[in-house]
């Protein structure tokens, strides 16, 4: 895929990138295309956010509970039926386009930052 635009590193800067815990995963029974629902707790400064995803192909929500990740936590709120996303959780597609979410290889503190 070819690089969709330049940015500036003063733009990126504006991308708050964190590590968050989830806490909570629950299939979204409403949703045109099969999804799963998570509540992952960033720390005490941002608190627990809710983000939806289309993972199913990859985790169950039991495999995701206390897993970390990787999300955009200054995101405009999206609506998605009736579940409001509240975060950008990161992924990658594998080989078969379904979701590979980012992670970091080692503990991190909820809330940690991107630098």
């Amino acid at each position: 895929m070819p690089i969709k635009s330049i940015i500036s590193h003063e733009e990126f800067a504006k991308t708050d990138i964190r590590c968050g815990r989830i806490l909570r995963a629950e299939l979204a029974t409403s949703t045109h295309k099969p999804a799963i629902r998570l509540w992952i707790d960033f720390g005490a400064e941002i608190g627990i956010k809710k983000s939806s995803a289309q993972l199913t192909h990859r985790y169950s929500p039991e495999s995701l509970i206390y897993k970390q990740v990787i999300a955009v936590v200054n995101f405009a709120p999206h609506q998605i039926g009736k579940f409001m996303s509240e975060v950008l959780v990161l992924g990658l597609p594998d080989k078969d386009d379904n979701v590979v979410l980012l992670s970091p290889d080692f503990e991190v503190a909820p809330g940690g930052a991107m630098f």
